[in-house]
């Protein structure tokens, strides 16, 4: 059923759950009974004074009667009902009926729907975490190791009998010493979950610079005015750069955007994105490469960090060395990045190694309800200008955006379809080819 039928739909079986004649609804929204009947069949719109009359007149809120707002409804009913499993059947063809008979319910079930993928999500990251963060494993043993000396420390207190005073007072010492070490670990240990929550713990440098980034939008507005721009200034007397590995990465970081600013200014490339768009060709960064004059690289890394209010696509971009270690991230929603361990080594990120300076493209497609789709684009290239000696130093980029009809254009291109996850330990796809480990999270 088309979704501009919904709101047509939805109006009769809200007349009908009241048992208001068709006639009484219309006289109490001012408009005729003819004319209700065309939009209660979808075969003329209501306006906003119209849709606002209605609510009125059936004692509901009048944005649930607006359109889009049914949509966002009907498709988180659609996904509640895949966690529900086979055994239960389920009436799909109805869900339209039932959003407007019980639009209390409807909602009601749509929220506790959405509080239960959040919680997926946040058990996915606390899995990934408990199973790889380098900094919480060594601070458990920090606090392991400190309990046990404690613990040795004070057996031989008391099975030894009596001890020396020489010996006592040194072994009290060590106990003393021991407890304090004990104590630090674990308030280190507290502080650090409570400062790590979702995706922003200042837990190594790259996380410092990521969580900066994050609160910038990933996006610094001095950096494209044309002008001399301090970037140690930038970076200095930030909160989240704590450190000052972070603070070099951070103008690291500043000083190649800067670079990337000026050999592609926002006011060339924003104008060849939306011309594309709105020629409906979708997102083509081959052909936007070449009417921007740009390398494919520095495109991926401006269109990441296109200001946020800028009505357009959203853009994600991951970055790896040869090694497949994360270096960049910009995350955008739906697509799960590990924080740590190896990502999935599906992602054409790492199919673009294989086969340096060949742009690889492909449909990304997580597990989900419904399953998150991106538009994935992917080049490897030396870090540095190429030579005889080795080693060659690669830097891999891929940029994403969510697969819309807009970014695929009125012709969308013939790529291949990839099912990819976050990483092997939290991906439910058991069939996959190139699963290293199990998942913790399937079956």
């Amino acid at each position: 059923m088309p979704r501009s039928q919904l709101s047509g739909n939805r109006i009769r079986a809200l007349r009908k759950a009241r048992n208001l004649a068709q006639a009484d609804l219309a006289r109490m929204a001012g408009v005729s009974p003819s004319y209700l009947n065309l939009i209660e069949h979808n075969r003329r719109r209501a306006g906003p004074a119209l849709l606002n009359a209605l609510a009125e007149a059936l004692r509901i809120p009048a944005q649930t009667l607006a359109e889009g707002a049914e949509d966002e409804l009907v498709e988180t009913l659609r996904a509640s009902a895949t966690l529900s499993g086979a055994e239960i059947v389920l009436e799909m063809d109805r869900v339209e009926e039932f959003i407007g008979r019980f639009p209390g319910w409807a909602g009601h079930l749509a929220t506790v729907t959405q509080r239960v993928e959040a919680q997926e999500r946040a058990i996915e990251r606390l899995s990934d975490r408990m199973a790889h963060d380098p900094n919480l494993s060594a601070a458990l043993h920090e606090i392991v190791s400190a309990v046990t000396a404690v613990q040795s420390t004070a057996a031989i207190l008391v099975e030894s009998g009596e001890l020396d005073r020489e010996w006592r007072e040194k072994f009290h010492h060590n106990i003393h010493e021991d407890s304090q070490r004990l104590a630090r670990a674990a308030e280190a240990l507290v502080a650090y979950l409570d400062a790590s929550g979702e995706e922003s713990g200042l837990a190594a440098p790259q996380e410092e610079l990521e969580s900066w980034l994050s609160r910038q939008g990933h996006h610094v507005a001095a950096l494209e005015a044309d002008g001399p721009v301090d970037l140690a200034a930038l970076s200095e007397g930030q909160a989240e750069l704590a450190s000052q590995p972070a603070r070099e990465m951070a103008r690291a970081w500043l000083s190649e955007a800067q670079e990337d600013a000026r050999a592609l200014p926002m006011a060339r490339l924003v104008p060849a994105l939306r011309a594309m768009l709105d020629a409906g060709e979708g997102v083509q960064p081959d052909r936007l490469a070449q009417a921007v004059d740009a390398p494919l690289a520095r495109l991926f890394r401006r269109l990441a960090s296109l200001p946020e209010d800028a009505g357009l696509p959203r853009f994600g971009l991951v970055e790896c060395d040869a090694s497949g270690t994360l270096t960049r991230r910009r995350p955008i929603e739906g697509f799960a990045l590990p924080r740590f361990g190896g990502a999935c080594p599906v992602w054409p990120l790492y199919q673009a190694l294989v086969t340096p300076a060949r742009p690889v493209a492909a449909i990304v497609e997580f597990p989900g309800r419904p399953a998150p789709r991106f538009l994935a684009f992917a080049l490897a290239e030396p870090a540095r200008p190429a030579g005889f000696a080795p080693p060659v130093v690669l830097r891999a980029s891929m940029l994403l955006t969510p697969a819309t009809p807009a970014a695929l254009g009125a012709a969308p291109p013939t790529l291949p379809h990839l099912p990819v996850g976050s990483s092997c330990r939290i991906c439910p796809r058991l069939d996959c080819l190139a699963r290293r480990e199990p998942s913790i999270v399937a079956g």
